[in-house]
């Protein structure tokens, strides 16, 4: 089945969770989920960050709300107005390759929307940028990596964090741009991306009342607790 997921409103811990659940009871499926959410702004941070390492890069931003550490990997994400979403759906590509894919397909998306204020970092190597090493908790956006979508002066406005579950793959991401919630250009445009990259069509369903609860569960046993948010 493929699904345009609806779920209310929910935290940054219960966002993590139900990108979680939906890889768990949905394996097979393509569910594409736009977030909602209640806490906002809110920080996640890649499954192998330090938390002192994540802690310094909060506080040297000033920050101090709530912070959770996602199911994927990258760095630090702070989500303020940026569109937020997931999608899980199976693959046997590398993570590299499907992150190249789909984000050539929402550039596409998003040029043929008009909104082609952007270059596409395919011309440039890797050696050009600093992506993160090993655990160091860099703020993703400052340090965009290969194949991240950059504005036409250079500064990274889409970049996503991919983990493998076997066959199935969770893709986390964030449009940060201004309007990104508003506009609905925007989200048009990630559905676009999503047809014509997996090549499925995306059926609008609202999130089950069973589905939350388990995410809500999941989210007070793991996401919410120490001993997952300095796991490391």
């Amino acid at each position: 089945m493929n699904l345009l997921l609806s779920a209310p409103s929910l935290n940054v811990y219960e966002q993590m969770a139900l990108d979680e659940c939906l890889v768990r009871t949905r394996p097979d499926d393509i569910t594409l989920r736009f977030y909602r959410w209640t806490d906002s702004p809110a920080v996640t941070f890649g499954y192998s960050q330090f938390a002192h390492e994540v802690k310094k890069t909060l506080a040297a931003r000033a920050f101090w709300g709530p912070y959770a550490r996602r199911p994927t990997g990258g760095g630090v994400v702070f989500h303020q107005r940026d569109l937020t979403f997931s999608l899980v759906f199976v693959s046997a590509e590398r993570p590299s390759d499907i992150y190249k894919k789909f984000h050539h397909f929402i550039l596409a998306e998003l040029a043929a929307r008009g909104i082609n204020s952007m270059s596409f970092n395919k011309v440039l190597p890797a050696s050009a940028y600093a992506p993160s090493v090993n655990h160091t908790a860099s703020a993703c956006f400052i340090n965009p990596v290969e194949n991240d979508l950059l504005s036409a002066d250079g500064h990274k406005i889409l970049g996503g964090a991919i983990r493998r579950f076997g066959q199935t793959v969770l893709y986390q991401g964030s449009l940060q741009v201004p309007d990104g919630r508003e506009n609905p250009l925007y989200k048009n445009a990630v559905i676009g991306a999503v047809r014509s990259f997996l090549g499925a069509d995306l059926r609008p369903c609202g999130a089950s009342a069973a589905l939350i609860s388990s995410a809500r569960r999941l989210a007070d046993e793991q996401y919410k607790t120490l001993a997952w948010t300095e796991k490391f």
